[in-house]
Order: structure tokens, then C-alpha cells, then sequence
């Protein structure tokens, strides 16, 4: 049976409120049609046509191998990301989530999630995603201004971004898209602006980056050069702070530090990885966090496409990392991941994985800084102050 003739697929039943992590499935496509200067994830530019047969094959493969290291398992979201994963066929992705239906249990209402960039969208091609089951896309948007859209070397200009959002909301049930702001010469003027532009189109979901100087991407090189400029602490912190409070008035207000949903609408998928669920990872360098041996393991995929395809046609798995993660690793990533979220982190679970409580004293100094708040005896969170410097927050708890 598959996933897009199933009763109840499109009810979207879910309610992330309930905060139980779910389990997910990841799919990387790792192909783009060129490599944005930003990007540091795992993508690659192929000049002769991809052979999405023998890929889709190797997706099938795999994803019923990581089924069998999850057996039991009932997945509540399945996430399509990449690369570009709309330069995939409508049929690569039925069979895609086919597979998945065929090795596991499907929730009812689970959310499945594509991710598409406007310059590879067409009206015929997103119909063919819907009726292979995808019930949520994720537009790479990333600014409503044709200059920056130029800056940031994407494909599209901006006519293309609202016609592949109207496609969205007309054919699929949640369509959410990301904007990245702090941009070169951005003042706090122009990104309200254009982030006020942006709700008007939004459905109910967006999500909203920093753009970040990522190591070893051609930014990097022309930054340390001094040929790009960005924004600078303060200013980034400005342009942080008015997007919390305009979202927030406007009605998506932000559940974790870059993404903001209408209360309900929340990525189901990201959520499994926040709350420190189970997820399994197919693809070209795409990571999991399954139970196998000892407990909890982390497993990484080889990020090569080629090489990554070889290994699974030969043993069923394109795995390069599976290591055994130790408790105190357990706890670390649990901080991690759930301090990004505005409903913070549950300190029962980080108790039992750790055998110890918070250290009261740096507890006590953060707070008394303003960075984290207690919401009752086992929750705490990050408060804003504390979410613009997450990470030293993180280090000081761990």
C-alpha cells in the first residue's frame, strides 16, 4: 500500500504541542543546478543528466536496510532534502516514498516534506509531487529582491519565487519557505520590510537565517579578503531581535531560533530532530541517530553521490560512521538541540541520560544573566537574550 493512496494522509493530524519527538526519515538529493557561495551542506553540480533510475534504485535499497535498524519503528515525517531535490522527477519520488510505506509504518498524517528551489518549479512537476504523497514544501527563497537573490548566486529572480509560492499554496496543504537576512549592506529598515512582504505570502510557516561565513565556501574566501561585508555584532543582533517581534506580532511566532509557524504548524520533521528523537538518514552524506547495539548510535553517510551509490549497490548501505554514543555525548547533543526550541528541554530525560543534575552554580549564573528561565522544576529554556548566544550558553550548561 502506499503512501499517497492512504486514508487520511492529507489530515495532518499531528499536534506538535504533545512535544513527543516522533521518528523521521531523511532523503538526501545531492545534486544541484549550481552551488550557492554560502553553502556548506552536502550538494554537488553534475553537468551530464543524473540516472535517477539507478539512484531511485540505491534510495530503496538503503531505506529498507535502515528499516531493518529500526524495526518497530512508526514514521511521523519523512523530509526530501538536499541539494535540490525538485530537479527529481515526480516518479523518483514516488518510488522514493513508496519505499518508505513498503519498510515501515506510516502515521496517519504524517507530514512529508520536499524541498524546492523557484528555478526548478513548474506547475506539472509540483501536481506530480503531490500526487506521489508530498503534503508540505520548503521553498529556497532566500530574499524578495532581485539584487540579493543575485548576490547570494541563486537561479531565480524574485517573479519566480511568488510564482512557485502561489503554485505552493494552490496544490499542497503547508508550504513553508526561508528567507536569510543580515545580508551585505541590509539595514534594519529594509529587512522589516521585506520581512513584513514575506508574511503577507507566508501560509504558515518560514524560516528565517542569519546568513553565516561557512568555512571552505567561495563567502568565506571573499570575507576574509575583505570583499564582502557583513553585518556586524550589534547590527546583526538588531536585525534578530525586530524579526522575533514582527513575527511574533503578526501571528508566527518563532518555536525554535530560526523557524517561525503559525502555533500548530510547526515542522514536524525539524521537531524530531530538536526534541532528540530517532531519525533515519539516506543518501549521499545524509546522518541518522538510530538505537542499535549499546543504545544510541550516529551514523553517517559517505557524501560522495558516486561513491555513496557504489557502496549501497554493493552492500546495501552507504554508512561511513556508526558509533555508539556515550551518554555524556547523549546529554550534549540533547542541549544541544533542545535549547533551540522556545519550549526548551526536558531535565527529567537529561537526568536519566546523565545520572546527575544541571550544575546549580552555572544554572544559577545564567539566570542571573538573563540567558535561561526555568518553566516549572524540569523544563528550562534559553530566553531571547540567551538564544543570540546559544552556543556559549550550551557550553557553560554542558
Amino acid at each position: 500500500m502506499t503512501i499517497h493512496s492512504r486514508p487520511g494522509r492529507d489530515v495532518l493530524a499531528f499536534e506538535p504541542q504533545s512535544r513527543a519527538p516522533g521518528f523521521g526519515v531523511y532523503v538526501h538529493w545531492p545534486f544541484c543546478a549550481a552551488k550557492c557561495p554560502y553553502c556548506d551542506f552536502n550538494s554537488h553540480v553534475r553537468h551530464k543528466p543524473v540516472d535517477q533510475e539507478r539512484y531511485a534504485a540505491a534510495f530503496e535499497r538503503e531505506l529498507a536496510e535502515m528499516a531493518r535498524r529500526s524495526a518497530g519503528e512508526t514514521v511521523t515525517s519523512i523530509f526530501l532534502g538536499g541539494g535540490t531535490p525538485s530537479l527529481m522527477e515526480p516518479a523518483t519520488v514516488r518510488r522514493i516514498l513508496d519505499a518508505v510505506a513498503a519498510n515501515w509504518t506510516i502515521a496517519d498524517g504524517a507530514e512529508i516534506t520536499l524541498e524546492a528551489n523557484p528555478s526548478s518549479v513548474e506547475a506539472e512537476r509540483f501536481r506530480g509531487y503531490r500526487e506521489a504523497g508530498v503534503n508540505r514544501v520548503s521553498l529556497g527563497v532566500q530574499a524578495l529582491n532581485d539584487r540579493d537573490l543575485r548576490l547570494l548566486g541563486r537561479l531565480h529572480s524574485v517573479d519566480q519565487a511568488l510564482h512557485a509560492i502561489g503554485l505552493a499554496r494552490e496544490i499542497f496543504p503547508r508550504l513553508s519557505f526561508d528567507l536569510i537576512y543580515a545580508r551585505p549592506d541590509q539595514t534594519v529598515a529594509a529587512w522589516e520590510s521585506e520581512l513584513n512582504q514575506a508574511i503577507d505570502l507566508a501560509a504558515d510557516h518560514l524560516s528565517l537565517y542569519q546568513l553565516t561565513i561557512e568555512e571552505g565556501t567561495p563567502f568565506y574566501a571573499l570575507h576574509k579578503a575583505g570583499k564582502l561585508i557583513v553585518p556586524d555584532g550589534d547590527l546583526s543582533a538588531d536585525l534578530y531581535e525586530s524579526t522575533q517581534r514582527i513575527t511574533a506580532e503578526r501571528g508566527l511566532p518563532a518555536y525554535e531560533i530560526s523557524n517561525h509557524a503559525v502555533p500548530g504548524a510547526e515542522s514536524r520533521h525539524n521537531l524530531t530532530y530538536w526534541r532528540y528523537g530517532l531519525y533515519a538518514g539516506v543518501g549521499p552524506g545524509a546522518h541518522g541517530r538510530l538505537m542499535g547495539p549499546g543504545g544510541r548510535h550516529a551514523i553517517s553517510n559517505e557524501p560522495l553521490p558516486e561513491t555513496w551509490l557504489k557502496m549501497v549497490e554493493s552492500w546495501d548501505s552507504g554508512a561511513v560512521v556508526d558509533d555508539l554514543l556515550s551518554p555524556t555525548e547523549q546529554a550534549d547533543e540533547l542541549l544541544l538541540m533542545g535549547l533551540r526550541l522556545t519550549e526548551g528541554i526536558d531535565l527529567k530525560r537529561w537526568r536519566k541520560l546523565t545520572g546527575r543534575d544541571l550544575d546549580p552554580v552555572s544554572e544559577a549564573d545564567l539566570m542571573a544573566h538573563g540567558m535561561v528561565e526555568r518553566l516549572g522544576p524540569d523544563r528550562l529554556r534559553a530566553t531571547p537574550a540567551g538564544m543570540l548566544v546559544l552556543d556559549a550558553v550550551v557550553a557553560d550548561l554542558a
